[in-house]
């Protein structure tokens, strides 16, 4: 896990060694096979992978005061521990400011990665912030029907 001010950091080192640097972000509450499907995608695109993570104050004020499920320490040691996941960093702005507003800036990707449900690249609202950078955008191809939302949903019709 690192600070986005540590992630700054190693990221410059990467390019200096010409290392192709991918991010993605997300909230990743109760992780799946979604999430590593597209995580697995993102580090194809690359040497390095980055996941930039939601804190769990800008979920809350997103999606609700029961989420996330799964806290960010927890959210964090899972991810970490994927062999396709370099370096996790906790993204300090809120859902909607992220991850335009800190992690990209700071991070300098070669290549960001969406799912399919964000659209066409040229609509994402990092877009902006990618064409000033020159970050090459690629959307992660959705090979199941796996989402946190999905499955809290089923979880609640089951039980």
């Amino acid at each position: 896990m690192l600070t986005l001010e540590q992630a700054a950091n190693v990221a410059s080192r990467l390019r200096e060694q010409n290392k192709r640097i991918v991010t993605v972000n997300g909230s990743f509450d109760i992780l799946h096979a979604g999430h590593l499907d597209q995580l697995e995608q993102a580090k194809g695109q690359g040497d390095v992978l980055f996941v930039g993570i939601n804190t769990d104050v800008a979920i809350r004020q997103e999606k609700g005061s029961n989420r996330p499920i799964i806290a960010e320490l927890p959210r964090i040691a899972m991810l970490a521990a994927l062999t396709c996941v370099d370096y996790v960093v906790i993204m300090p702005g809120t859902y909607q400011a992220e991850p335009h507003s800190f992690l990209l800036p700071a991070i300098k990707p070669h290549v960001h990665v969406n799912g399919p449900d964000r659209g066409p690249v040229d609509t994402w609202t990092e877009w902006p912030v990618m064409q000033q950078l020159g970050i090459e955008g690629v959307t992660a191809v959705k090979h199941n029907d796996l989402s946190t939302s999905a499955l809290l949903h089923k979880a609640c019709k089951e039980s």
